[in-house]
């Protein structure tokens, strides 16, 4: 197996914006235009005292339209920078999108907060754009030194392929120097994603010339061959001294009993992999168990550890990949998946304080067609209340006339509604599966239904009919407000 883990984002934005030298905590300076005029002048000091007495959303505002009105990019920046202080990070992107537009071209501050901004928030995809831009304009120097930060940055995002796909269009347009291995092997890593196995293994062999004990490269280049169940005797070499460089690696010990496995060697697999396994619990060395279990006819033991595995995360690509092939039932292609929910919910939060206490209930229909779902949300007495149209990448909300559009759904519901549903990938959840793009853990019965799953801070507990039919579904969550609980009862579950 491959190493490049990646971690959850918990550092703020505050902490790059603050690194990159970018926040000024000054008041924009007005230019020698139309900013000089009583008028404008009185704007810039109200904003600010509207900020001083907590009014952020209307300094914020007025900063905006100013920096539009008088094409200064100051007051944009000005307006970024009250956003990040305010925690809105959607609304600091805005600002950043429009400090850049109205900045020189030479000017690349602008562009470095905005890839910074998007990356932070999980929008890699949105961030090739300007990074490549960003690229475009630097020095070579500086270009290896933007491609660090942007590595760095890997560590931190929620979906691991989303994140290296772009890293790999975004790097393509530069020429690596060899001298850093590290940025060459993610490069590697980042074109197998997007499908590039000839780049990959080009660029892993150029690493291994330079650095033939790279241990890193030895395997990942073996494993992909062993995966690929081509060039064995070769994959079974890289491996080897791979692990007998570094005799502890769980990883290296894992793609060392893929390849037997490749060989024919299965028992020897299996022992090396179940090692590999006890060493670190991960569910892509669980994966490579469970289909050596199954192939030597253990299929209760391939089950069991495939379980073990969807409680690690449910989301991993060769998890799911491996389910897709010997347990078609434990998972589904979401492209074509189809399904109509209907019933009724019941929202309680539990403040910090008994002031801070709410709650609501209603009905809804939540109606999905390959990667589109519609929800409908409607009041105890049956009236609408909002209509929400989630896609890839965006949503939209209709209510009361007025249609309002974000990335996130969840985040759009909230704003708009106060209501803490989890709007983004119900559809999956009311089937018993996992949301797409982050870690899930997954716990089954006996008859391989699903009890649990926990995942993105919410913990759902689900209630099946004889039939197989999802009857009620209660999710709850700890946040920095309190605790939420939902509960969803059907009189219609996915017809």
């Amino acid at each position: 197996m491959s190493k490049f883990a990646l971690k959850p984002l918990i550092q703020a934005l505050f902490l790059v914006t603050l690194a990159g030298g970018v926040i000024s905590h000054a008041q924009a300076q007005p230019q020698a235009n139309g900013l000089q005029t009583g008028e404008a002048i009185f704007e810039v000091l109200a904003s600010e005292i509207a900020l001083q007495r907590g009014e952020a959303g209307l300094a914020y505002n007025t900063y905006l339209e100013m920096a539009r009105q008088y094409k200064d990019p100051r007051l944009a920046q000005r307006a970024m920078e009250i956003a990040i202080a305010g925690g809105s990070p959607d609304l600091a992107m805005q600002a950043a999108k429009t400090w850049d537009e109205l900045s020189p071209a030479s000017d690349s501050k602008p562009k470095e907060v905005l890839v910074t901004l998007l990356i932070l928030s999980n929008r890699w995809s949105d961030a090739i754009k300007p990074a490549i831009a960003l690229l475009r304009q630097q020095t070579p120097a500086q270009q290896e030194n933007t491609l660090l930060q942007l590595q760095a940055l890997l560590a931190k995002a929620k979906d691991e392929s989303d994140a290296l796909r772009a890293f790999y269009e975004i790097a393509s347009t530069v020429k690596i120097a060899p001298k850093d291995p590290g940025l060459l092997y993610t490069y590697a890593m980042s074109a197998e994603k997007v499908g590039r196995i000839d780049v990959m293994e080009k660029t892993l062999r150029d690493i291994l010339r330079k650095y033939p004990n790279d241990v890193n490269s030895l395997n990942a280049l073996g494993y992909s061959l062993a995966d690929r169940n081509v060039q064995l005797p070769e994959a079974f070499a890289l491996i080897t001294k791979a692990h007998q460089l570094s005799p502890k690696d769980s990883f290296i010990l894992d793609s060392l009993g893929w390849v037997n496995f490749r060989l024919g060697k299965n028992a020897l697999a299996l022992e090396q992999l179940q090692q590999a396994f006890a060493m670190k619990p991960e569910a892509d060395i669980a994966a490579h168990v469970g289909e050596v279990l199954w192939v030597m006819n253990r299929q209760s033991e391939a089950e069991n550890i495939w379980r073990q595995g969807q409680k690690l995360d449910a989301n991993n690509p060769t998890l799911k990949e491996t389910l897709k092939r010997f347990k078609p039932d434990w998972t589904r292609d979401d492209q074509t998946a189809k399904g109509s929910w209907d019933g009724r919910f019941a929202v309680k939060v539990i403040g910090l304080t008994e002031t801070q206490n709410q709650g609501g209930s209603g009905g809804f229909t939540l109606t999905q067609e390959s990667l589109k779902d519609v929800l409908e949300i409607r009041n105890p007495m049956g009236g609408s209340i909002a209509k929400i149209t989630i896609m890839p990448g965006e949503a939209t909300l209709e209510s009361d006339g007025k249609v309002v559009t974000a990335v996130d759904a969840d985040t759009l519901v909230q704003n708009a509604l106060g209501l803490p549903l989890p709007a983004r990938g119900l559809s999956n959840w009311l089937r018993g599966e996992v949301r797409a793009g982050s870690e899930a853990s997954v716990d089954r019965n006996a008859n391989g239904q699903v009890n649990k799953i926990s995942q993105d801070g919410w913990d759902l507990l689900y209630t099946w009919s004889n039939t197989g039919r999802l009857e009620k579904l209660t999710m709850t969550r700890s946040s920095n407000i309190g605790s939420i609980d939902i509960r969803l009862v059907f009189d219609r579950p996915n017809d």
